[in-house]
Protein backbone atom coordinates (compact mmCIF):
# COMPACT_ATOMS: atom_id res chain seq x y z
CA UNK A 1 0.00 0.00 0.00
CA UNK A 2 3.21 2.54 -0.69
CA UNK A 3 1.80 5.27 -2.99
CA UNK A 4 4.15 4.04 -5.57
CA UNK A 5 2.32 1.04 -5.73
CA UNK A 6 -1.66 2.70 -5.93
CA UNK A 7 -0.54 5.78 -8.38
CA UNK A 8 2.09 4.68 -10.10
CA UNK A 9 1.62 4.64 -14.18
CA UNK A 10 4.76 3.59 -15.41
CA UNK A 11 4.15 1.36 -18.66
CA UNK A 12 0.46 2.97 -19.30
CA UNK A 13 -0.21 4.71 -22.15
CA UNK A 14 -2.73 7.69 -22.01
CA UNK A 15 -5.22 9.66 -24.30
CA UNK A 16 -6.07 12.96 -23.41
CA UNK A 17 -8.27 15.08 -25.89
CA UNK A 18 -8.01 18.86 -25.10
CA UNK A 19 -4.70 18.29 -23.37
CA UNK A 20 -3.17 21.39 -24.53
CA UNK A 21 -4.72 23.64 -22.33
CA UNK A 22 -6.58 23.94 -19.29
CA UNK A 23 -7.41 20.95 -17.63
CA UNK A 24 -6.48 19.08 -19.77
CA UNK A 25 -3.02 20.03 -19.21
CA UNK A 26 -3.05 19.89 -15.67
CA UNK A 27 -4.37 15.85 -16.29
CA UNK A 28 -1.55 15.27 -18.63
CA UNK A 29 1.60 16.43 -16.58
CA UNK A 30 -0.11 14.82 -13.43
CA UNK A 31 -0.03 11.58 -15.54
CA UNK A 32 3.26 11.87 -16.78
CA UNK A 33 4.62 12.60 -13.78
CA UNK A 34 3.28 9.18 -12.40
CA UNK A 35 4.75 7.80 -15.23
CA UNK A 36 2.37 7.26 -18.16
CA UNK A 37 3.26 7.94 -22.17
CA UNK A 38 0.54 10.47 -22.39
CA UNK A 39 -1.01 11.55 -26.05
CA UNK A 40 -2.54 14.56 -26.35
CA UNK A 41 -4.27 16.10 -29.01
CA UNK A 42 -6.51 19.38 -29.98
CA UNK A 43 -7.61 20.46 -33.21
CA UNK A 44 -3.99 22.87 -32.55
CA UNK A 45 -1.33 20.44 -33.67
CA UNK A 46 1.35 22.90 -32.82
CA UNK A 47 0.06 23.75 -29.41
CA UNK A 48 0.08 20.29 -28.84
CA UNK A 49 3.78 19.45 -29.67
CA UNK A 50 5.05 22.93 -28.16
CA UNK A 51 3.44 22.25 -24.75
CA UNK A 52 4.87 18.09 -25.35
CA UNK A 53 7.75 19.66 -25.58
CA UNK A 54 7.62 22.09 -22.68
CA UNK A 55 6.09 18.87 -20.83
CA UNK A 56 8.90 16.37 -21.82
CA UNK A 57 11.38 19.31 -20.52
CA UNK A 58 10.85 18.63 -16.84
CA UNK A 59 12.01 16.09 -14.84
CA UNK A 60 10.06 13.18 -14.52
CA UNK A 61 9.47 9.52 -15.28
CA UNK A 62 7.11 10.02 -18.29
CA UNK A 63 6.60 11.04 -21.46
CA UNK A 64 4.10 13.54 -23.64
CA UNK A 65 3.34 13.26 -27.25
CA UNK A 66 1.35 15.62 -29.04
CA UNK A 67 -0.88 15.88 -32.37
CA UNK A 68 -4.33 16.84 -34.32
CA UNK A 69 -7.29 15.89 -33.03
CA UNK A 70 -10.60 16.90 -33.46
CA UNK A 71 -13.81 15.45 -32.02
CA UNK A 72 -16.36 17.39 -33.56
CA UNK A 73 -17.27 14.96 -36.41
CA UNK A 74 -17.42 12.23 -37.43
CA UNK A 75 -14.57 12.33 -39.63
CA UNK A 76 -12.65 14.33 -37.04
CA UNK A 77 -13.37 11.46 -34.74
CA UNK A 78 -12.24 8.30 -37.23
CA UNK A 79 -9.03 10.14 -37.95
CA UNK A 80 -8.32 10.81 -34.31
CA UNK A 81 -8.92 6.80 -33.13
CA UNK A 82 -6.63 6.30 -36.47
CA UNK A 83 -4.08 8.72 -35.44
CA UNK A 84 -3.54 6.56 -31.91
CA UNK A 85 -3.81 3.44 -33.06
CA UNK A 86 -0.81 3.87 -35.41
CA UNK A 87 1.27 5.50 -32.98
CA UNK A 88 0.52 2.86 -30.00
CA UNK A 89 -1.60 -0.68 -29.85
CA UNK A 90 -1.82 0.07 -25.96
CA UNK A 91 -4.33 2.20 -24.55
CA UNK A 92 -5.02 1.63 -20.94
CA UNK A 93 -6.68 5.33 -20.10
CA UNK A 94 -8.91 7.69 -22.08
CA UNK A 95 -9.65 11.09 -20.94
CA UNK A 96 -12.58 12.78 -22.92
CA UNK A 97 -11.75 16.35 -21.73
CA UNK A 98 -12.07 18.36 -25.13
CA UNK A 99 -14.96 20.77 -24.62
CA UNK A 100 -16.51 24.10 -26.07
CA UNK A 101 -18.83 26.61 -24.84
CA UNK A 102 -21.32 29.16 -25.42
CA UNK A 103 -22.87 32.02 -23.11
CA UNK A 104 -25.76 34.59 -24.20
CA UNK A 105 -28.54 35.83 -22.30
CA UNK A 106 -31.97 33.87 -21.82
CA UNK A 107 -33.96 35.32 -24.95
CA UNK A 108 -30.91 35.42 -27.21
CA UNK A 109 -29.08 32.68 -27.45
CA UNK A 110 -29.10 31.42 -30.70
CA UNK A 111 -30.05 27.52 -31.82
CA UNK A 112 -26.56 26.80 -33.32
CA UNK A 113 -25.09 27.31 -29.93
CA UNK A 114 -27.04 23.92 -29.14
CA UNK A 115 -25.51 21.49 -32.35
CA UNK A 116 -21.42 23.24 -32.02
CA UNK A 117 -21.90 22.26 -28.22
CA UNK A 118 -23.74 18.88 -27.87
CA UNK A 119 -21.39 17.71 -30.89
CA UNK A 120 -18.26 17.83 -29.57
CA UNK A 121 -19.04 17.77 -25.55
CA UNK A 122 -21.49 15.02 -25.77
CA UNK A 123 -21.60 13.13 -28.88
CA UNK A 124 -17.64 13.30 -29.67
CA UNK A 125 -17.04 12.00 -26.46
CA UNK A 126 -19.23 9.13 -26.63
CA UNK A 127 -18.00 8.56 -30.10
CA UNK A 128 -14.29 8.34 -29.23
CA UNK A 129 -14.81 6.30 -26.45
CA UNK A 130 -16.82 4.01 -28.50
CA UNK A 131 -14.02 4.12 -31.57
CA UNK A 132 -11.56 3.57 -28.81
CA UNK A 133 -12.67 0.30 -27.32
CA UNK A 134 -10.93 -2.19 -28.89
CA UNK A 135 -7.77 -0.69 -27.76
CA UNK A 136 -8.86 -0.40 -24.12
CA UNK A 137 -10.55 -3.78 -23.89
CA UNK A 138 -6.86 -5.10 -25.19
CA UNK A 139 -5.20 -3.68 -22.59
CA UNK A 140 -7.98 -4.26 -19.84
CA UNK A 141 -8.05 -7.11 -16.96
CA UNK A 142 -9.89 -8.10 -14.04
CA UNK A 143 -7.01 -6.44 -11.67
CA UNK A 144 -5.73 -3.82 -13.58
CA UNK A 145 -8.83 -2.34 -15.98
CA UNK A 146 -8.19 0.12 -18.61
CA UNK A 147 -10.14 3.74 -17.57
CA UNK A 148 -12.23 6.11 -19.09
CA UNK A 149 -12.21 9.55 -17.45
CA UNK A 150 -14.92 11.85 -18.41
CA UNK A 151 -14.52 15.65 -18.06
CA UNK A 152 -18.15 17.19 -16.49
CA UNK A 153 -18.58 20.05 -14.60
CA UNK A 154 -20.37 21.52 -11.47
CA UNK A 155 -22.85 23.15 -13.58
CA UNK A 156 -23.66 19.99 -14.62
CA UNK A 157 -24.88 19.01 -11.09
CA UNK A 158 -26.38 22.40 -9.98
CA UNK A 159 -28.44 24.42 -11.49
CA UNK A 160 -25.92 27.02 -12.57
CA UNK A 161 -27.21 28.29 -16.39
CA UNK A 162 -24.83 31.79 -16.10
CA UNK A 163 -25.86 31.90 -20.10
CA UNK A 164 -24.46 29.08 -20.48
CA UNK A 165 -27.29 26.90 -21.28
CA UNK A 166 -25.93 24.49 -23.74
CA UNK A 167 -22.83 23.60 -21.66
CA UNK A 168 -24.90 23.11 -18.81
CA UNK A 169 -26.90 20.43 -20.03
CA UNK A 170 -24.56 19.16 -21.98
CA UNK A 171 -22.35 18.57 -18.82
CA UNK A 172 -25.22 17.02 -16.87
CA UNK A 173 -25.62 14.66 -20.02
CA UNK A 174 -22.06 13.67 -19.59
CA UNK A 175 -22.27 13.04 -16.13
CA UNK A 176 -25.33 10.40 -16.43
CA UNK A 177 -23.94 8.91 -19.87
CA UNK A 178 -20.92 8.14 -17.58
CA UNK A 179 -22.93 6.29 -15.05
CA UNK A 180 -24.30 4.36 -18.36
CA UNK A 181 -20.66 3.89 -19.58
CA UNK A 182 -19.80 2.73 -16.83
CA UNK A 183 -22.52 -0.08 -16.13
CA UNK A 184 -21.91 -1.45 -19.62
CA UNK A 185 -18.72 -1.42 -19.86
CA UNK A 186 -17.37 -3.30 -16.18
CA UNK A 187 -17.99 -6.46 -18.28
CA UNK A 188 -14.82 -5.86 -20.45
CA UNK A 189 -12.76 -4.72 -17.27
CA UNK A 190 -12.91 -1.27 -18.01
CA UNK A 191 -14.09 1.55 -15.66
CA UNK A 192 -15.36 4.65 -16.37
CA UNK A 193 -15.83 7.82 -13.77
CA UNK A 194 -16.00 11.78 -14.23
CA UNK A 195 -14.99 14.62 -12.77
CA UNK A 196 -17.10 17.88 -12.67
CA UNK A 197 -15.10 20.75 -11.68
CA UNK A 198 -15.65 23.95 -10.52
CA UNK A 199 -13.92 27.55 -11.30
CA UNK A 200 -10.45 26.73 -12.85
CA UNK A 201 -7.75 29.02 -14.96
CA UNK A 202 -8.24 27.97 -18.62
CA UNK A 203 -8.72 29.23 -21.70
CA UNK A 204 -12.68 29.10 -21.30
CA UNK A 205 -12.89 30.51 -17.93
CA UNK A 206 -10.25 33.84 -18.80
CA UNK A 207 -13.08 35.97 -19.36
CA UNK A 208 -13.11 35.22 -15.18
CA UNK A 209 -10.07 33.98 -14.24
CA UNK A 210 -7.56 36.02 -16.17
CA UNK A 211 -5.57 37.91 -13.41
CA UNK A 212 -5.14 36.78 -9.49
CA UNK A 213 -7.50 39.98 -8.79
CA UNK A 214 -10.16 38.18 -10.85
CA UNK A 215 -9.64 34.74 -9.27
CA UNK A 216 -9.73 35.78 -6.09
CA UNK A 217 -13.21 37.35 -6.36
CA UNK A 218 -13.99 33.90 -8.16
CA UNK A 219 -12.73 31.95 -5.50
CA UNK A 220 -14.56 34.20 -2.70
CA UNK A 221 -17.88 32.63 -3.97
CA UNK A 222 -16.64 28.85 -3.77
CA UNK A 223 -17.46 27.00 -0.40
CA UNK A 224 -13.62 26.17 0.24
CA UNK A 225 -12.61 29.88 -0.49
CA UNK A 226 -10.51 29.14 -3.82
CA UNK A 227 -10.26 28.38 -7.58
CA UNK A 228 -9.07 24.69 -8.42
CA UNK A 229 -4.90 24.23 -8.97
CA UNK A 230 -3.47 21.73 -11.06
CA UNK A 231 -2.24 19.34 -8.19
CA UNK A 232 -6.22 19.11 -7.69
CA UNK A 233 -7.05 17.88 -11.21
CA UNK A 234 -3.71 15.72 -11.34
CA UNK A 235 -4.14 14.02 -7.93
CA UNK A 236 -8.04 13.25 -9.35
CA UNK A 237 -6.18 11.26 -12.38
CA UNK A 238 -3.48 9.49 -10.56
CA UNK A 239 -5.96 7.77 -8.07
CA UNK A 240 -8.45 7.19 -10.60
CA UNK A 241 -5.72 6.08 -12.88
CA UNK A 242 -3.45 4.18 -10.48
CA UNK A 243 -4.13 1.02 -8.77
CA UNK A 244 -5.85 2.97 -5.98
CA UNK A 245 -8.58 2.85 -8.22
CA UNK A 246 -8.88 0.08 -9.85
CA UNK A 247 -12.32 -0.37 -8.11
CA UNK A 248 -14.19 2.81 -8.66
CA UNK A 249 -16.53 2.97 -11.47
CA UNK A 250 -19.21 5.16 -12.21
CA UNK A 251 -18.50 8.03 -9.60
CA UNK A 252 -18.42 11.97 -10.13
CA UNK A 253 -15.73 13.53 -8.18
CA UNK A 254 -16.75 16.98 -7.50
CA UNK A 255 -13.68 18.57 -8.25
CA UNK A 256 -15.28 22.30 -7.01
CA UNK A 257 -14.60 23.38 -3.79
CA UNK A 258 -18.01 22.64 -2.57
CA UNK A 259 -20.08 24.08 -4.97
CA UNK A 260 -22.14 21.10 -5.73
CA UNK A 261 -23.26 20.82 -2.19
CA UNK A 262 -24.48 24.81 -1.72
CA UNK A 263 -28.35 25.37 -1.34
CA UNK A 264 -30.55 28.52 -0.54
CA UNK A 265 -30.86 29.91 2.57
CA UNK A 266 -31.76 28.51 6.26
CA UNK A 267 -34.95 28.75 5.75
CA UNK A 268 -36.17 29.06 9.40
CA UNK A 269 -33.13 31.25 10.13
CA UNK A 270 -35.27 34.76 10.45
CA UNK A 271 -37.82 32.51 12.62
CA UNK A 272 -34.95 31.70 15.29
CA UNK A 273 -33.62 34.83 15.48
CA UNK A 274 -34.08 36.11 18.84
CA UNK A 275 -36.71 38.94 19.01
CA UNK A 276 -35.15 42.22 19.77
Amino acid sequence: MTPNALFSLEGKVALVTGGATGIGRMAATGLMMAGAHVLIASRKADACAAVAAELNAMDSPGSVEGFAGDVSTEAGIDALAKAVTERTDKLHILMNNAGVTWGAPMGQFPHAAWEKVMNVNVAGLFHLTQALLPTLIATATPDDPARVVNVGSVMGEAALGDGAYSYAASKAAVLHLTKIMAKELAGHHITVNALAPGPFVSKMTAFATADEGMREKVGADVPLGRVGRDEDIAGCMQFLCGQGGSYLTGAVLPVSGGIQVMSGPNLFRAALEPKA
